[in-house]
């Protein structure tokens, strides 16, 4: 291994260091695997002289007993070694899948807008998943095969140093041609994940757009393209398939070369009286037994490579920085009262800003809507304000205090959201109502969902607020979502309320009875409202229009008509269609 995979290794190991005593039995017992082998080599030599040739056949009745005692030690340690192995790789791969999915979920916005989210699972679940056997079950391995390889050596160079020489000359010839097959395996299977990357996110995709898939008949392509991106990723498995098969092949035929010579010459000297049929008996079986745990230890080697490989793309997720950060004197935002101040932004996703010198005042309790173009920089604004993103250039300040001065967590208290996506868990209704304030009694979500004019419908659910809805809310419809997400919001009880196009997907009738709910959600909060539908925000306290990431017109619905200028324009647009 280079510099960087063993560095990615011992990164790897560090996680089986609370499981050391496990792993240490597991050692302990694969001893045991090791010492049985060297017995049975060892044993060999007596029983051919001593028994065969020699004729002792008081011998005979202990023959049965010396084997079903060797075997019940060799299998009872073999159990023991992979019982605890097993679990502990388990473990550990539990802790690294576990730091992998909290570092994720500590990543900025823009880490998952421009990461695939199938990527995303692929590492956590498919990458983890071949490290597991390489983290501690390899350890194992080569202390064991490490071990009978010593023992089975130290018995044929006993015997006999000069047959047991002869097969040790082929040994060194197949350490380069394990490296290059090791370093092919983990080329291999790196890009290989990389291609199981692609499969998942078509996959993901394909689950979530299933509806659009469906409705433009588009079944056919979407099997293609899975197919195509399957394809990839087996002729990259296959691959390391055909290295790793190799490598088995090449010990044998290498080591056979050895074995030749051992029984050429150990035929020779039995001829010349030198040494005995059971001494040539012993070497051969100390020397095959050996060869087998060599070729399991080239076969370890290719596992290495592979965890190598895989543990290189996991620890490249964890290696990513959180963009916002809170400071290491960051306090708490107590409840506040609401007073939101803009100050001068500017912020881009790229080079290009989206907002230029943006700058706003919101009192406490009041309803400011945001409308414009599209790409005028609305949902920037509202992911500002949730420290989705910081800003390049200037501040935003709640109740006078800078947002990036406090904890997260502490501000996110203080805000709720009510996005146009509606997003809902496969989970009962009562669970995403209670998904913002988990200590919340059943009486509390009630409350909130008749408030949100959704415990009408609730109640008529087979299962009422035990009632699961599906994936992403699937058995509801679009005004029964955004109602359960009202409710949501209302139960969080929040003093500053981000409303974003919360009405844009629904029908009349559901906007109707959804802008009632909002009402009560609106009430006695700050409220942000992006609205792409006028009619909805024409009650707001001040409109702000947005056209290029700067402010054009602030002002009341019938102030901004009466000016003539880009709202009044927007507004003759909407209501002549």
């Amino acid at each position: 291994m280079n510099n960087s995979g063993i560095g990615t290794y011992r990164r790897l190991l560090r996680y089986a260091k609370p499981y050391k005593w496990r792993i240490a039995l597991s050692m302990l017992a694969s001893l045991g695997v090791a010492a049985s082998d060297a017995a049975i080599a060892r044993l060999v030599q007596p029983f051919i002289d001593n028994l065969i040739v020699a004729g002792d056949w008081a011998l005979a009745h202990l023959v049965p007993a010396m084997i079903i005692g060797v075997a019940t030690f060799k299998g009872v340690s073999r159990y023991i070694q992979e019982y605890f192995i097993k679990t502990s790789g388990q473990l550990i791969i539990q802790d690294i899948r576990n730091d992998l999915f909290g570092h994720t979920m500590s990543l900025s916005m823009r880490f998952f807008g421009r990461t695939p989210s199938g990527t995303l699972m692929s590492r956590v679940l498919n990458d983890v998943g071949i490290m597991q056997s390489s983290v501690a079950e390899v350890l194992v391995i080569l202390l064991r095969e490490g071990v009978t390889i010593v023992a089975l050596t130290f018995v044929a160079f006993y015997m006999d140093w000069k047959l047991a020489a002869l097969a040790f000359i082929v040994i060194p010839a197949s350490i380069g041609p394990a490296a290059v097959i090791g370093r092919k395996i983990k080329n291999y299977s790196k890009q290989g994940q990389i291609a199981m990357g692609s499969v998942t996110t078509v996959l993901e995709q394909t689950l979530s757009g299933i509806k659009v898939i469906k409705a433009f008949g588009s079944e056919e392509r979407e099997r293609a393209r899975f197919i195509t991106e399957n394809r990839r990723f087996y002729n990259f498995l296959r691959k390391v398939f055909k290295y790793d098969a190799a490598s088995s092949p090449m010990i044998e035929i290498i080591s056979s070369f050895g074995v030749a010579i051992v029984v050429w010459y150990g035929l020779i000297r039995v001829g010349a009286g030198t040494m005995t049929q059971g001494e040539l008996f012993s070497v051969i079986a100390a020397i095959l037994l050996m060869y087998a745990p060599a070729k399991r230890l080239v076969k370890v080697n290719n596992i290495i490579q592979q965890a190598i490989a895989a543990g290189e793309r996991v620890f490249e997720v964890m290696e990513q920085k959180p963009e916002i950060n809170d400071p290491q004197d960051a306090g708490k935002l107590e409840k506040v009262r609401g007073d939101i101040f803009f100050e001068r932004l500017t912020f881009g996703y790229d080079e290009e800003p989206i907002l230029r010198d943006f700058t706003l005042h919101v009192s406490p309790g009041e309803i400011v809507a945001l409308v414009g173009p599209s790409g005028a920089g609305k949902t920037t604004v509202a992911g500002l304000l949730t420290r989705f993103y910081d800003p390049q250039q200037g501040a935003i300040l709640i109740d006078g205090v800078d947002i990036r001065k406090v904890t997260q967590e502490s501000l996110k208290a203080n805000i709720a959201l009510v996005d146009q996506e509606s997003f809902l868990f496969n989970d009962t209704i009562a669970n995403n109502i209670r998904f913002g304030r988990p200590d919340a009694t059943d009486n509390d979500v009630e409350e909130a969902a008749r408030l949100a004019f959704a415990d009408v419908f609730i109640r008529l659910l087979p299962e009422g607020y035990d009632t699961r809805i599906g994936d992403r809310g699937v058995r509801l419809s679009g005004g029964q979502r955004q109602r359960i997400c009202i409710a949501r919001a209302i139960l969080r009880n929040a003093p500053i309320l981000i409303l974003d196009e919360a009405t844009s997907a629904l029908d009349t009738e559901s906007e109707t009875i959804v802008q009632k709910a909002l009402i009560n959600l609106m009430k006695g909060r700050t409220t942000l409202v992006i609205a792409h539908r006028l009619s909805t925000i024409m009650h707001a306290d001040k409109i702000v229009v947005l056209e290029r990431g700067e402010v054009r017109e602030i002002g009341t619905h019938s102030e901004l008509l009466e000016r003539g200028e880009l709202y009044n324009k927007l507004y003759t647009m909407q209501f002549q269609a």
